[in-house]
């Protein structure tokens, strides 16, 4: 029951008397959860917004004046407003993988080059111990297409810094990365405008 908060009270009890349940057993919650240390996040599933909510981890840093790293996997260095409202912040580091797409370049050697360039930066980051915070987006896509050895990213994951966060996206997340994370969300994709022929919106999906 610890965790199911939609149970049942019985009829009659008060809504006062239900949210103080609420609340004594979240308080609970809190005061077990005593650990600090860096986490690992990961964003997956097929729905839109795994990037753009792992933007919102960089704002919410941002915040409190910590130092942030990305590392853009597969998309390039699109003209987004994201890309170009984080140019203007001094706390952010960001690495592009030039190709961008994979299907537009259709050159796999070429793609792993750049892939690995891209991890290279990213490397220093998980190396860095001023970096707080760390995005990896898209990296999923680099392990299942082989551009990038699954194994050489767990360990640097394992070996960063011990308070530094690690943010990663992208979907068809392997079972390693599900394992390694703290934290796992699937995003589902149940509608999209872009199947009605809607382009890509300024502010809301560039």
């Amino acid at each position: 029951m610890a965790d199911n908060q939609y149970k049942k009270y019985p009829k009659g009890t008060s809504y006062r008397a239900r949210m103080q349940r609420k609340k004594n057993h979240i308080d609970s919650r809190i005061q077990e959860a005593n650990i600090d240390k860096g986490i690992i996040v990961l964003l997956t599933g097929n729905g839109k917004g795994k990037s753009s909510s792992s933007l919102g981890m960089v704002c919410r840093a941002l915040g409190y004046n910590m130092q942030v790293g990305i590392a853009k996997f597969l998309k390039g260095m699109q003209d987004t407003g994201e890309d170009a409202f984080l140019a203007k912040q001094p706390n952010v580091q960001t690495a592009f993988m030039k190709t961008g797409f994979t299907w537009d370049t259709q050159d796999k050697e070429y793609d792993t080059a750049m892939a690995v360039e891209t991890w290279s930066k990213a490397q220093g980051y998980l190396k860095d111990k001023s970096i707080d915070l760390v995005v990896l987006d898209e990296l999923t896509y680099m392990i299942s297409y082989k551009y990038l050895d699954e194994q050489m990213i767990l360990d640097a994951l394992n070996n960063r810094p011990k308070n530094q966060h690690v943010v990663i996206t992208g979907r068809a997340a392997s079972k390693s990365l599900i394992d390694i994370a703290d934290t796992v969300s699937e995003v589902k994709d149940i509608k999209h405008a872009f199947r009605a022929n809607i382009k890509a919106q300024k502010g809301v999906d560039l």
